[in-house]
């Protein structure tokens, strides 16, 4: 198991799944601003050149987070956060990945720590979604607690005034995760979550879908572009999840992906057997 999620860590940082290099290709493909081009391709470059050597992709490796869905009934639900955590260690060591965790009050690095949540499920499998998050994208991340009488047009008006707030910072062209309902801190870890789903993935609720598909289009004619220097796309997706709300509350979880949108997948058999993916 520590093996199979060193590898999904490195899978992660190394190689860019197909589904952002086929949107990074095509607003390549799109655009006519001469910087914006020229940025795209040396974005395209670095994907294909980590993917080549398999070396990380970006020098920040990020903070590597885990969603870990345990089935109720696995016989490795005790032993799965210590090999996680030896995993990420061995990872940082011989991928490599850059020391990222740092003690709050001595500012000494500690090296990598995972970030885990934590998601209980019937049957005996454990899936587990590896998601590295560069800081200079989740700088960007935002907590928006709205009236419920400014509804999904309030929802728009606080992603895109902290688009055009953030501008060049996340590293664009970037994804977007929006979580709306819960409470504050639920609507921020579903907002994470979302960027989970392939880009191009429109939400199964087709008023959620075209509700993407709008704030996409918005926040596209701004004219950030990549890398903050004007361009067609400053977006290559927007993710939405929603939840129940309380009735005086309409909190929305932001958050930011750079267009380094690493991510990897696995999932154990109770045998013991293990399914590596992007």
């Amino acid at each position: 198991m520590e093996r199979a999620i060193f590898e999904a860590i490195k899978l992660a940082v190394t190689k860019i799944p197909d589904d952002v290099v086929k949107s990074l290709r095509e607003a390549y493909e799109k655009e006519d601003n001469p910087v914006a081009k020229f940025n795209l391709e040396n974005i395209l470059k670095a994907v294909e050149i980590g993917k080549r050597e398999r070396i990380p992709v970006c020098q920040d490796t990020g903070t590597v987070t885990f969603f870990v869905e345990a089935g109720i009934k696995s016989p490795y639900l005790r032993e799965i956060e210590e090999v996680i955590t030896s995993a990420l260690e061995k990872a940082t060591k011989e991928i490599p990945l850059r020391p990222n965790t740092l003690d709050v009050l001595t500012n000494k690095n500690v090296g990598n720590l995972p970030i885990i949540h934590w998601e209980l499920a019937k049957g005996d499998k454990i899936r587990i979604a590896i998601l590295p998050k560069g800081g200079g994208s989740e700088n960007c991340s935002a907590l928006a607690m709205l009236t419920p009488a400014e509804s999904f047009e309030g929802v728009k008006r606080a992603v895109v005034d902290r688009v055009k707030e953030c501008g060049g910072k996340p590293c664009p062209p970037v994804i977007i995760g929006i979580g709306i309902g819960g409470s504050a801190d639920f609507a921020l870890k579903l907002a994470k979550k979302a960027l989970l789903r392939p880009v191009g993935e429109r939400h199964k609720d087709k008023r959620i879908a075209k509700f993407e598909g709008e704030l996409l289009e918005e926040i596209n004619s701004i004219g950030i572009g990549p890398m903050g220097m004007g361009g067609k796309t400053t977006a290559l997706d927007v993710k939405v999840e929603i939840t129940y709300r309380h009735p005086a509350s309409f909190p929305v979880g932001i958050v930011f992906q750079c267009w380094a949108h690493r991510k990897a997948f696995l999932e154990i058999s109770a045998n013991g057997e293990v399914r590596v993916w992007q």
